[in-house]
């Protein structure tokens, strides 16, 4: 069995496609039994969509390679904690659970609303926390 943090590697690498592209440096993997069946990072500048985050992109391939809108035994694997409206779509998928790298201060849905989810689903926060906040750090810095 693989682990949180080899998933949480694959998320970054989207996250890194996100920032070559200019685009916020968020990226997902969605995981069914061991096996990757989505890969996502944001394209909301890209699509000029505001709803185009990393989750959303993951969220809509996954459903497609499963067959269905539920996502029930998949894990999301992404780098930044969703905010409201990610974790909203992830309550309709009943996606079973969430892993996330780096707490959003600001936007993160637990500031706002953490029973947002589906209460069946678990929550793991803080993997690769450290490299998933330093690449958020960086991006912006470079924009400022």
């Amino acid at each position: 069995m693989l682990n949180h943090e080899y998933f949480m590697r694959q998320a970054l690498a989207e996250a890194k496609k996100a920032c070559d592209k200019g685009e916020v440096p968020v990226g997902a993997v969605i995981v069914n039994h061991d096996r990757i069946i989505a890969r996502a990072h944001n394209l909301t500048e890209t699509l000029n969509d505001v709803t185009a985050h990393a989750e959303m992109q993951a969220v809509t391939a996954a459903a497609n390679v499963m067959g269905g809108k539920y996502l029930t035994d998949c894990t999301l694997y992404v780098t930044v904690e969703p905010c409201v409206m990610c974790a909203g779509a992830l309550r309709w998928a009943q996606i079973s659970r969430l892993v996330y790298g780096a707490p959003d201060e600001k936007y993160g849905f637990s500031l706002f609303s953490p029973p947002v989810l589906h209460p069946k689903t678990a929550v793991t926060p803080g993997v690769l926390a450290d490299e998933c906040a330093a690449l958020m750090k960086a991006f912006f810095e470079k924009r400022r």
